[in-house]
């Protein structure tokens, strides 16, 4: 590690486990301070544990870093405003903020609480909104007294809800669509202030999240690169917020050693009609030339070799049987 990001201060939520805990280990190496944010909890959100980011602070220091632990919600905007502050008040300032933290609850569309659907969204969707509003207010009083600097939030989104459509993720694949189409849109108006917005996208990183995946726990040999470890996804996520990044408005897809723009939902092929409204059998006719995709054919692609021998029609089913256990 060379320095990089030396003398930048960082905060990074879910930043006790996984990807967020590979994420802060690097950003220190890489001469960082960093704020360790992370409240402890379960999968679901439940429970909490102090100790989760003090552990990944101890490891910090005890490689010569420089960081500080927070057991802030980002759910709270109390909480959220004293991460801010935490930032500025033991470092000096804050640079960037790479919005990690989020919450699983895997349910059938009718097994689905309404308390499953908010708190899933309530961390993932709301929490990055309000770590970036926080940030972006004490950036913006900084450009007020006049003082511009290299500014960057860094979001974290998923395959689930850009990617693959994976059934049991109503919650969790519409906050990270959320989380996605938020970071173009605070991309164009932070530019003013210096701040740049960009996005990173893990597929296939091993997490406790993960576990259930097909594929995940197949491992490299010895002495050989694994693809699925959560360190894959921390360079990138150091560029991002490296003093001088070019990179704005950008989700990108990052799985082992390949990385992908993604470029969202984009408009195709179409049927046209010149005057009066369309009638149901003309649409009937018209809409079933244009070329669909059944989403268990882009799950099956998306999932690639993580399916092995399974096919299409084996995928479909497996998952139908899933859903029915629940």
């Amino acid at each position: 590690m060379t320095g990089e990001l030396a003398g930048r201060t960082v905060l990074v939520t879910g930043a006790g486990r996984g990807i967020g805990r590979a994420e802060a280990l690097y950003l220190a190496a890489a001469g960082a301070n960093v704020v360790v944010n992370d409240p402890g909890v379960q999968i679901d959100g439940r429970g909490g544990d102090d100790g989760v980011a003090a552990a990944v602070v101890d490891e910090i220091r005890g490689r010569g870093g420089r960081a500080v632990a927070d057991n802030g919600s980002v759910t709270k905007w109390a909480d959220v405003q004293r991460m801010v502050d935490l930032a500025v008040a033991e470092f000096g300032d804050l640079h960037a903020v790479v919005n990690n933290a989020t919450i699983e609850v895997n349910k059938g569309l009718e097994q689905l609480s309404e308390a499953e659907f908010d708190d899933v969204v309530a961390v993932k969707l709301k929490g990055t909104f309000a770590v970036s509003r926080c940030a972006t207010s004490y950036w913006r009083s900084r450009v007020d007294a006049g003082v511009r600097a290299d500014r960057a939030i860094v979001n974290t989104a998923s395959g689930s809800g850009l990617l693959n459509p994976l059934p049991t993720q109503t919650n969790y694949a519409a906050a990270n669509a959320g989380v996605a189409a938020m970071t173009v849109v605070h991309a164009l108006e932070l530019r003013r202030l210096g701040v740049r917005v960009n996005c990173v996208s893990p597929s296939m990183v091993r997490t406790r999240l993960t576990n259930s995946v097909p594929g995940m726990d197949q491992t490299p040999s010895v002495g050989q690169p694994d693809p699925k470890d959560p360190m894959v996804v921390a360079p990138v996520v150091a560029y991002l917020s490296s003093e001088g990044c070019p990179l704005t408005g950008q989700v990108l897809s990052v799985r082992g050693g390949a990385i992908a723009v993604n470029q969202g939902w984009t408009r195709g092929a179409q049927v046209d009609k010149q005057a009066g409204l369309w009638t149901v059998p003309e649409l009937a006719k018209n809409l079933a030339t244009l070329p669909l995709e059944d989403p268990f054919d882009r799950l099956a692609s998306a999932l690639g070799d993580a399916l092995g021998s399974r096919g299409r029609e084996e995928l479909e089913a497996m998952v139908n049987a899933e859903l029915d256990k629940r």
